[in-house]
C-alpha cells in the first residue's frame, strides 16, 4: 500500500477503504474528492500520469445513471483541445465506473485563490480566454459542462485546463435527482439551472463569468451560505462585485446576464478578453501565473514515481536437476501481476488498437494488499482475429512425416501411402453409395447439389418481417433481433441497433453501436439488395437530413439488415420527444462480422 506521500499534502495516502488497482491500473495516491467521487493518481504503461476518478456508491447502483455516464464519457473522449484534460480511458459497467483523464499538474483555480489570494488582472484575462477556448471545443462536440467552477480549472504552467466536462449530466436523471435536486454547484450555477429550465450552452458563459469574479474578487459573486440562498440571488438579485478591476467588468457583467439570449458568445468573451488587455490578439507569457501559485506547479511535477514492475520468473532448465527457487529478499510482498483486464478499454489518441484490448470473460480484478508496487495497465497481447485453415500448414506437416518415415525406411512409406489411398477409395466409394441412394435423382450423381460441376444450391432470402408505426422516444433504442421490435432502453441488452438522440444543446440525430447506417438518396429503392450493395456507411445521422419519407439501410454486426423509414416527429406541443418509423427486417440475411 502506498503510503508515503510528499509533505506539502498535495498527494494523499491511499487509506483502507480506498482500492489499490483500478482494471489493471495501480494506484500510486489519492488526489482529492468532490461530490462525484475520489479523484487517485496512476500511469499508463509508458508511465505517464494519470488521473482516475472513480464514480461514488450512491451514483454506482442505478443504472439510469450508468447508461447517461456511459454516454458521456463516450461524448468526452471526442473533445481534444489545448485547454481541457482529454479522457482516456473509462468504464461504466465495473463494479464502480470510473474514467481516466490525463493528469495536470498544477493547483485548482479554487486551491489557487484560497491559498494566494485573488488573481492579478492579466492572469484572470488570460484564464478566461483559455476556458473559453475549452468551452468552444466542449459545445463543438455537443456537450455542455453543467459544472463550471474553479475546483474545476487546474493551472498548468501553459495555461488552464478544464476537466469534468459533461459528467454532471449523468446525474440529471438518476433517483438521487428526479425528486428535484438539480446537479451542479449552487455557487456558480446559472439561473435556468436553479428554476430547472432548459440547459444551453449560455449555461456555462454565466458561470464562466462567476468563475472570472471569483478569480479577480477571491469570493463568489452571489455570496456564500445556504444553498436556497444563494440560489434565491441567482435567480432574483444582482452580483456583488465590489473590488471587480474596471478592465474585467464588462466582461463579467455581460457573463452573468439573467436572460441567457443576451450573454456573449464564446467567440465575443475571446474578444472582450483581447480588448481587455489592450492587444488584438493575446499572447501567453511563459510566466502566466503569480509566482507562488507557479511554485504549486514545480511541487505538483513531483509526483510519486511509478514504482518498479517485479521482474518476470525465470525459465526452468531444460536438463539437470530440479531447479531451486530463488531466495525472496525480505520486504513487503508484492501483488501478482494480473493476466488481463477485465474491461473495454479505449486507448488515448495515438496509442493505437493495441493500447489496451478488450479481454472478455476475465474474472473480477480483486485488489491485494501490496498492489501498489506495480504501475499502469497491465498490457496483453491484443485479441487475434478467427484463425483460418491453415492447409499449408498441414501438407508441410504431411512432408515433414513422410521424410522421418522414409528415414526409418521405405517400408513406412509403402504403408503410409497404400493406407492413405484406401481411405481414399473408401471415402469415394462412400460418396458414391450415398448419391445413388439420393431420393429422386435417378442414380445420376450430377443431379446432386454440391456434386463435381455444381456448386451448393443458392440459399433463399430471408423473409421480410415488418414493424410499422414505431415512436421511439428520445434516449431509447431499437434491437433487430427483439421480436417484435420495440423501444427499449434496458441496460441489458447491448444490442443497440438504432437510437434516437433529442438533445436540448445540439443537432437530433441517429445512431447505432451494433451496426452501420446508410441514408439512401432519393429514388434508391429500399430493398435487401440495395442494402447489401451500399457502402457508404456512417454510425450518426442528424435528423435535420431526415425528412418524412427518407429512408436508411442498417447492418448490423450479427447480420440482420433492416430498412427503416422516417414516417414523422413529435409535435413541439407533445411532452414527450419521440420520432415514427416503419422498420422491414431480414434476419441473417448476410454474414456476420466476426468477434473475438
Amino acid at each position: 500500500m502506498v503510503n508515503s506521500v510528499d509533505p506539502s499534502g498535495v498527494f494523499q495516502p491511499l487509506e483502507g477503504d480506498d482500492p489499490q488497482v483500478i482494471a489493471g491500473y495501480r494506484l500510486r495516491a489519492k488526489l482529492g474528492a468532490g461530490g462525484m467521487g475520489k479523484v487517485y493518481l496512476s500511469y499508463t504503461p509508458g508511465g505517464r500520469p494519470v488521473a482516475i476518478k472513480v464514480i461514488r456508491p450512491e451514483f454506482s447502483e442505478d443504472a439510469e445513471f450508468r447508461r447517461r455516464f456511459k454516454q458521456e464519457v463516450q461524448s468526452a473522449q471526442r473533445v481534444q483541445g489545448l485547454f481541457t484534460a482529454p479522457v482516456i480511458d473509462s468504464d461504466a459497467e465495473g463494479a464502480s465506473p470510473w474514467l481516466a483523464t490525463a493528469y495536470v499538474p498544477g493547483p485548482s483555480l479554487s486551491a489557487a485563490v484560497a491559498e494566494h489570494g485573488r488573481l492579478p488582472v492579466s492572469t484572470v484575462l488570460l484564464l478566461v480566454a483559455g476556458i473559453a477556448e475549452a468551452l468552444q471545443v466542449i459545445h463543438g462536440a455537443g456537450i455542455v459542462h453543467r459544472d463550471l467552477k474553479p475546483s474545476n480549472v487546474l493551472l498548468a504552467a501553459d495555461g488552464p485546463r478544464v476537466i469534468d466536462f459533461g459528467i454532471a449530466r449523468a446525474a440529471d436523471a438518476t433517483s438521487l435527482t428526479s425528486s428535484g435536486v438539480t446537479v451542479g454547484t449552487p455557487t456558480f450555477m446559472a439561473p435556468e439551472q436553479a428554476a430547472g429550465s432548459t440547459i444551453t450552452p449560455a449555461t456555462d458563459i454565466f458561470a464562466l463569468g462567476q468563475v472570472a469574479a471569483y478569480a479577480a474578487i477571491g469570493s463568489p459573486a452571489f455570496g456564500e451560505g445556504t444553498s436556497h440562498g444563494v440560489l434565491y440571488r441567482i435567480v432574483h438579485e444582482e452580483p456583488e462585485l465590489t473590488g471587480l478591476p474596471d478592465e474585467l467588468r464588462e466582461l463579467v457583467t455581460r457573463c452573468l446576464t439573467k436572460d441567457a439570449a443576451e450573454r456573449p458568445t464564446v467567440a465575443e468573451v475571446i474578444a472582450l478578453c483581447g480588448a481587455a488587455s489592450g492587444q488584438t490578439q493575446l499572447r501567453r507569457p511563459e510566466e502566466w501565473l503569480p509566482t507562488a501559485v507557479a511554485a504549486d506547479i514545480t511541487t505538483r511535477t513531483a509526483a510519486p514515481a511509478p514504482a518498479p514492475t517485479p521482474p518476470p520468473p525465470l525459465a526452468a532448465p531444460t536438463a539437470g536437476p530440479p531447479a531451486q527457487p530463488p531466495t525472496q529478499p525480505a520486504g513487503p510482498p508484492v501483488a501478482p501481476v494480473p493476466t488481463a483486464l477485465n474491461h473495454p478499454q479505449t486507448p488515448p489518441p495515438g496509442f493505437g488498437p493495441a493500447y489496451a484490448p478488450t479481454v472478455t470473460g476475465a474474472a473480477p480484478l480483486t485488489p491485494t494488499a501490496g498492489g501498489a508496487g506495480a504501475t499502469g495497465p497491465i498490457p496483453v497481447a491484443a485479441p487475434q482475429p478467427p484463425k483460418k485453415k491453415r492447409t499449408g500448414l498441414v501438407m508441410a506437416l504431411v512432408l515433414v512425416g513422410l521424410l522421418v518415415f522414409a528415414g526409418a525406411g521405405g517400408g513406412a512409406v509403402y504403408y503410409f501411402m497404400k493406407d492413405s489411398g484406401q481411405k481414399k477409395s473408401n471415402q469415394a466409394d462412400d460418396k458414391k453409395k450415398t448419391t445413388d441412394a439420393t431420393p429422386d435423382s435417378g442414380g445420376d450423381a450430377s443431379a446432386s447439389p454440391g456434386a463435381e460441376g455444381n456448386g451448393p444450391a443458392p440459399a433463399k432470402d430471408p423473409e421480410p418481417v415488418d414493424f410499422k408505426g414505431i415512436n421511439l422516444p428520445d434516449e431509447y433504442h431499437l434491437s433487430m433481433a427483439d421480436e417484435p421490435v420495440a423501444p427499449s432502453n434496458a441496460d441489458n441488452n447491448s444490442d443497440i441497433d438504432f437510437a434516437y438522440e433529442d438533445f436540448d444543446y445540439s443537432d437530433d440525430q441517429v445512431s447505432t453501436q451494433t451496426g452501420k447506417l446508410v441514408q439512401l438518396n432519393p429514388g434508391q429503392q429500399g430493398s435487401l439488395d440495395t442494402c447489401r450493395a451500399e457502402t457508404r456507411f456512417t454510425e450518426t445521422i442528424l435528423t435535420k437530413r431526415l425528412a418524412k419519407g427518407a429512408q436508411m439501410c442498417l447492418t448490423t454486426n450479427y447480420g440482420h439488415v433492416a430498412l427503416i423509414t422516417v414516417k414523422g416527429y413529435s409535435p413541439d406541443d407533445d411532452s414527450s420527444h419521440y420520432m415514427t418509423v416503419d422498420v422491414r427486417v431480414w434476419r441473417n440475411a448476410v454474414e456476420p462480422e466476426e468477434t473475438s
